[in-house]
């Protein structure tokens, strides 16, 4: 009995650790080819360790042709050859165990590459075995219920594939086919290969956009002129999002002792405990929006609103989430990472005379908050946005086709493109900044972006 009360009361090791986590595209290049890469953040173990942080979470390795940075993924159980190998992987791996540090992966199972055999397999015929994988509408049925897509130019979720006269469903790029999480197969498929990688050694997952996963397939008709605030948050209430969860964690975070982390788009603090209380069984922790959208327009998240930007209204936000784990549950607590721009320049100020001053402040702020702390590389150091002026500056999918969209409809791209630069998700991207030598010593020639 007093066993079973002293394991209730004693801390999980998940709520107790700092996350540092690596972009590696930008981190360190180990070769010469100005793209950061496994073998490069494996020379920088020992630096990483110096910042005294337990948990490492890295960005996607896994093969993908890059559509989105690796948030396209071609083969779950492979190392993208521009990042390195397998064996470079297990190296990692090992060198972080060594040092005492976890590792933590990135995982993206709400959507594939469309270079994903299973997708390409699906796209053969409507028998196909794997035709089931993805979200299908035919075309003999009309066109399909709008639907919103993030990264598409026409801000449309269903792409029409002639070889089937078929349109499939993608909520961020047409090169990102949502999967069919309501396939029980999918399913199995999407937990055996979690098991791998926990089997490898891995100490658990980030989730990217896990509360999408679930989809309403009935698909009913829906208004096209919803506004961003409401219809993301459409996505993230899935009518079996919960059960997936619950099975994900019964299949796979059950039988590990694990860190989990899902990213919880739309999801607001009434329902928060839904996910993270542990009688619930789904996941550990998530982490919120809120204050991101601090400064942003309500109407359009994609421009500035400098009058949307008082210190009181942001302070509250953070009390509020604060107190939905005062009992229960755990949460996260983060102000950088790489879908948002730089820390300082956001929520400090990257002018030279307060730029270190606001960095030691929001780093003291994120370290003496409830939740588990997440660090962004580079912003330990300061590192503040790049603000590129011009659309040729940009590698980011989001920034690419919005501007695409908007001189497609005759609209100003000015205005978007000024406010953009300090928002843009380029801005985290751009190289690690390790010295005052050429490249700043990310790599021996000229980075693979600016």
């Amino acid at each position: 009995m007093l066993a079973n009360s002293l394991n209730k009361i004693q801390p999980k090791w998940w709520k107790e650790v700092v996350v540092y986590q690596i972009y590696p595209r930008s981190f360190k290049d180990s070769n010469g080819d100005g793209i950061g890469d496994l073998k490069g953040i494996i020379s920088k173990l020992d630096y990483i360790k110096s910042l005294g942080i337990d948990v490492v979470w890295l960005n996607p390795v896994y093969e993908s042709p890059n559509e989105d940075m690796g948030y396209d993924i071609s083969d779950y159980r492979d190392i993208m050859k521009q990042f390195g190998t397998m064996e470079d992987f297990d190296h990692l791996l090992h060198g972080l165990h060594e040092r005492g540090i976890k590792l933590i992966m990135d995982l993206v199972v709400n959507h594939t590459s469309d270079e994903h055999p299973w997708f390409r397999e699906s796209k053969k015929s409507r028998d196909n075995p794997y035709r089931n994988y993805y979200h299908w509408w035919d075309a003999e049925k009309g066109l399909p219920p709008y639907r919103w897509s993030i990264f598409d130019t026409e801000n449309n979720a269903w792409k029409y594939d002639p070889g089937t006269n078929s349109y499939y469903f993608h909520i961020f790029s047409e090169k990102q086919p949502d999967l069919n999480w309501e396939n029980p197969a999918v399913r199995k498929e999407v937990y055996d290969m979690m098991r791998f990688w926990m089997d490898k050694g891995v100490d658990g997952f980030r989730l990217d956009v896990i509360t999408c996963i679930s989809k309403d397939t009935g698909f009913p008709e829906l208004h096209a002129d919803m506004p961003a605030s409401e219809w993301f948050p459409y996505y993230a209430k899935g009518p079996n999002l919960h059960t997936y969860l619950q099975e994900m964690n019964r299949e796979v975070f059950s039988k590990y002792d694990c860190m989990n982390v899902g990213e919880a788009s739309g999801v607001n603090i009434k329902d928060a405990l839904l996910f993270t209380d542990e009688d619930r069984n789904e996941l550990q922790t998530f982490y919120h929006f809120d204050h991101t959208g601090f400064g942003i327009s309500k109407e359009n998240f994609m421009y500035v609103d400098d009058q949307n930007r008082d210190l009181p209204s942001w302070k509250k936000i953070f009390d509020r989430w604060d107190k939905v784990y005062h009992e229960k549950g755990w949460g996260t607590i983060y102000l950088g990472n790489h879908d948002m721009s730089r820390m300082t320049s956001r929520f400090g100020s990257d002018n030279e005379i307060f730029r270190d001053y606001s960095a030691k402040m929001l780093h003291t702020f994120l370290l003496s908050m409830r939740g588990t702390p997440y660090i962004y590389n580079g912003d330990e150091i300061g590192m503040t946005n790049s603000n590129h002026p011009d659309i040729e500056s940009y590698q980011d999918v989001y920034t690419i086709n919005y501007y695409q969209q908007l001189k497609q409809k005759g609209q100003d791209y000015k205005d978007f493109l000024k406010s953009h630069a300090r928002l843009r998700r380029d801005n985290a991207r751009t190289p690690m900044q390790w010295d005052d030598s050429s490249y700043a010593g990310f790599s021996s020639n000229a980075p693979g972006w600016q």
